[in-house]
């Protein structure tokens, strides 16, 4: 029988090999990727599936925090290099790893679970549900209707070219100050800054990009943008794409002359903006927003909620109201009941309960998407997602738990 436990010292590089199969790369390692795995997975759980000897499946499994509505982060049990060897499909490897660490984080205290899912079939039955959208757009440069002889910002502030080094001191303080108020963010180790400007590498293709910094007329660092150029010529004219890798904002002022400089780099006829939030100001800022052509959108970070009275009673809410929700878990990690939720702009209180009549019913990774404020009970039940049994009560439920904007997770994990 193939055992699932934790990956031992010994075990290490073959478990990285059996991630790079499952994520079709070639199964082969040199000694820098390694070691950079090694300091990746430090504080991480990782378990494999082994099959005489030989790893045929992995999870790994590390601390994370992620930002409710209002501003307040919650513990999270991030979940990534899921996979099953071809040769192992369909034989309940998955269900024995996420049970076992979806139980174990429920005891450590863990609010929620996250994870950026390959695909959008699985994760559901184990109480996952799409709590983020990410959109992409292309920009033709040309269309846009911005003036190409923009020397800078207008407001006294600059933009300055910047070094990897620069962003690793500066980029950390403003990306906290940005996730903050962003729900669905989360936090980033100074593995993830060494990763983002090449000072570690987890493989081979690494380019490196530009760095460009927005200082306010103060002095404050309230931006910063990554990109990639490409360099092509058709008929003796530059036709050249810049590709955003990230661009971080803590103002509107710092978005909008961040997104005009790298639309404005001379030879630059297209922007790639990479993943951006579904409510990004960057279509409305150009004059033109028909040259920013939508081309993703997708859901982007799932949501398992492990202890629903310690998420509901995190976030913050707009409205104000009581409803009493029939949490069913088919994930079967959770008891699922009744809870009583009351809640205001002064903040909210969660109890289980057994008294009274439900206002809604519905699986804990519907739950997940209305918790981060970005989805419509209205819509869901429509959608017959989740059950109205009271009459108004996906209405009231909205006004309760959709928040002014839209929750983003800007990373990859």
């Amino acid at each position: 029988m193939t055992e699932v436990r934790a990956v031992g010292e010994a075990e290490y590089e073959g478990w990285l090999r059996a991630v790079a199969t499952g994520f079709l790369r070639p199964p082969v390692l040199e000694e820098g990727q390694v070691e950079a795995f090694r300091r990746q997975t430090a504080a991480s759980r990782l378990l494999g599936a082994f099959d005489g000897g030989r790893c045929v499946a992995t999870f790994r499994s590390f601390p994370q925090e992620v930002t409710a509505v209002g501003g307040s982060a919650v513990p999270a049990n991030a979940i990534s290099a899921v996979t099953v060897a071809p040769t192992h499909r369909r034989r309940g490897l998955l269900s024995r790893m996420m049970g076992q660490d979806l139980a174990a984080a429920g005891e450590r205290g863990d609010v929620v679970a996250t994870l950026i899912a390959a695909e959008h079939p699985i994760y559901g039955r184990y109480g996952f549900g799409p709590a983020t959208r990410s959109a992409e757009w292309t920009v033709e440069v040309s269309r846009a209707g911005l003036d190409r002889r923009w020397s800078g910002p207008g407001d006294g502030g600059r933009i300055d070219l910047v070094d990897g080094e620069d962003v690793r001191k500066l980029g950390p303080e403003l990306y906290e100050r940005v996730r903050r108020s962003q729900p669905g963010a989360v936090s980033r180790t100074p593995l993830w800054w060494e990763a983002a400007t090449g000072a570690v590498r987890f493989g081979t293709d690494w380019t490196e990009p530009f760095y460009a910094v927005y200082r306010s007329a103060s002095g404050e660092v309230d931006g910063m943008v990554s990109y990639r150029t490409e360099d092509t010529w058709r008929g003796n004219q530059p036709d050249c794409t810049a590709t955003v890798n990230w661009l971080t904002a803590s103002t509107p002022a710092a978005q909008g002359a961040l997104w005009h400089y790298v639309c404005s780099i001379d030879w630059i006829t297209r922007v790639e903006s990479g993943r951006r939030g579904p409510d990004d100001l960057l279509p409305d800022l150009l004059p033109d927003p028909r040259a920013a052509r939508l081309t993703t959108y997708t859901d982007w970070l799932w949501v398992r909620i492990l202890d629903v009275v310690r998420a509901l009673e995190a976030r913050a809410y707009e409205g104000e109201g009581a409803l009493v929700l029939e949490v069913v878990d088919g994930g079967g990690v959770l008891p699922g009941g009744r809870f009583r939720l009351e809640a205001g702009p002064q903040g909210a209180s969660c109890t289980p309960t057994r008294a009274g009549s439900v206002d809604l019913t519905l699986d804990v990774g519907e739950l997940a998407r209305l918790w981060l404020g970005g989805e419509s009970a209205l819509r869901l039940a429509a959608l017959g997602r989740v059950q109205e049994e009271r009459e108004g009560a996906a209405r009231k439920a909205d006004a309760l738990f959709r928040s002014a904007g839209r929750p983003w997770c800007p990373d990859l994990f």
